[in-house]
C-alpha cells in the first residue's frame, strides 16, 4: 500500500520542479542577498552585486554549453512565446521564406506568429498523427533563411534525438529540454528557451545568438524586440527580471556540480527507462508517442479504459503526487520528469501505478 506523504512529488509540465538546494540558496538571498542587507527582490540591476550573477549566469551557460565568443547569450523576457515572433523579425528579409518543421502545438504557434513576417514553407510535419511523432523525411530548402525546429515537445510527450544537417543556419525553441543532455550547441544559429522547466522560474528567457545573424532581416525594429540591442546592453538594456536571473544562475550551478549534462542526462535516462517501462507493462495504461520520439522529459500515456481517470489521479493524490493530469487537448496523464525530479519521486509513481493496477484487477 503506499502511503501518503506530506512531501509534494511535482510532475508539473511548467512552472516545474527545481532543485532543493536552489530553493534554500535563493530564500537567503530573498532575505539578505550577499551580505548587502538588502533583498536579491529590491537590490539594482546596475549594483556590483548583481552583476556578479549576471556575468556567472552568462559564464555558466557558456561552460555548459560549449559555445565561444561567437556566440550572444541573453537574459530576456516575454517566454518562447515572444520569440515566436521576435525570431523572424530579426532574421527573416522581407521576401524570403524561413523553413519550419511541425512537431507539436509549440511549434504551430511558432508558425503561426512567423507567417507575419515572411513565407513560411512547413517541410514536415506530424500533426495528422496525433503529433505522435518526429517527423523524419523531409528536404530542406537551400534557399531558406533558415530551419525552425521544436527540440521537445511537452504536450505529447515526444523529443528530438538527433539534429538536422543542414546548411542554413538552424534554430530551436528548446524550452523544455535545454541542459538535459549533451548537444553540439554550436551547429545552431539561435537557441532560445523559457526558463521555467529545467533553468529557473518564469520570467527569464534564455537565448543564444550566433552574431554573424544579428540584423540579419535588415528591419528597423522597435528597440526591445531588436536582438542587437540586448546584445550591445549585456541583456541590461531595461530592468531585466532581476530574481529569475538569479535562480537561473543558482540552478546551473547547480547542474554544474552535479557533473554537467552528461551527468544529467544518464540521471534522466535512467528516470525515463523506469516510467516508459511501466507504461508498457502496466494494463491500465498505454503510451502516445512513437517509442522511437519518446521525451526524457515529458511521459504521455492514457488510461486503457476512460473511467480509470479520475481514480488514478485521486490515488495520486492521495501519495502526494502533484501535476500528473495531462495536457486538456490531450487528456490522460503526463509525467514531467526534468533535470530536478529525483529517480525515488519517478520510483514512487510507478508504485502507485502498479497499485491501481492491482485495485483493477
Amino acid at each position: 500500500m503506499v502511503s501518503t506523504t506530506l512531501k509534494k512529488h511535482n510532475f508539473s509540465a511548467g512552472p516545474a520542479i527545481l532543485p532543493q538546494e536552489v530553493f534554500e540558496e535563493a530564500s537567503k538571498g530573498v532575505l539578505n542577498f550577499m551580505d548587502s542587507g538588502l533583498s536579491v527582490l529590491e537590490i539594482s540591476h546596475r549594483s556590483k552585486e548583481f552583476d556578479s550573477v549576471i556575468k556567472e549566469a552568462e559564464a555558466l551557460v557558456r561552460e555548459l554549453a560549449g559555445i565561444g565568443d561567437e556566440f550572444a547569450v541573453l537574459f530576456l523576457t516575454g517566454g518562447a512565446s515572444t520569440q515566436f515572433f521576435m525570431a523572424p523579425m530579426n532574421l527573416l528579409k522581407e521576401g524570403e521564406k524561413a523553413a519550419y518543421i511541425n512537431s507539436g502545438a509549440w511549434s504551430a504557434k511558432a508558425i503561426k506568429e512567423a507567417k507575419h513576417f515572411g513565407n513560411v514553407e512547413v517541410i514536415a510535419s506530424s500533426k495528422d498523427a496525433n503529433y505522435t511523432f518526429i517527423p523524419k523525411e523531409y528536404n530542406v530548402p537551400a534557399d531558406a533563411a533558415y530551419l525552425h525546429i521544436t527540440s521537445n515537445n511537452t504536450i505529447y510527450g515526444t523529443q528530438y534525438k538527433s539534429f538536422p544537417e543542414t546548411s542554413i543556419p538552424l534554430i530551436a525553441d528548446m524550452s523544455s529540454d535545454m541542459f538535459s543532455k549533451p548537444i553540439d550547441f554550436n551547429k545552431f544559429g539561435l537557441i532560445y528557451a523559457g526558463a521555467q522547466k529545467n533553468l529557473g522560474p518564469a520570467g527569464v528567457t534564455l537565448v543564444i545568438l550566433r552574431k554573424d545573424l544579428i540584423g540579419r532581416s535588415g528591419r528597423t525594429l522597435p528597440s526591445m524586440l531588436d536582438y542587437n540591442t540586448h546584445v550591445q546592453k549585456g541583456s541590461l538594456f531595461n530592468t531585466p527580471p532581476v530574481f529569475p536571473i538569479y535562480v537561473l544562475m543558482l540552478t546551473l550551478r547547480w547542474l554544474k556540480a552535479k557533473g554537467g549534462l552528461k551527468a544529467i542526462a544518464k540521471h534522466n535516462e535512467e528516470k525515463a527507462a523506469i516510467l516508459y517501462k511501466e507504461i508498457d507493462e502496466n494494463p491500465c495504461f498505454t503510451g502516445t508517442a512513437n517509442k522511437e520520439d519518446r521525451s526524457l522529459m515529458n511521459a504521455c500515456f492514457l488510461p486503457t479504459k476512460p473511467e480509470y481517470t479520475e481514480p488514478f489521479l485521486k490515488l495520486c493524490q492521495e501519495a502526494g503526487i502533484s501535476g500528473v493530469k495531462g495536457h486538456r487537448s490531450v487528456g490522460g496523464f503526463r509525467a514531467s520528469i526534468y533535470n530536478a525530479m529525483p529517480k525515488e519521486s519517478v520510483e514512487l509513481l510507478v508504485e502507485v501505478m502498479q497499485q491501481f493496477a492491482r485495485t483493477q484487477g
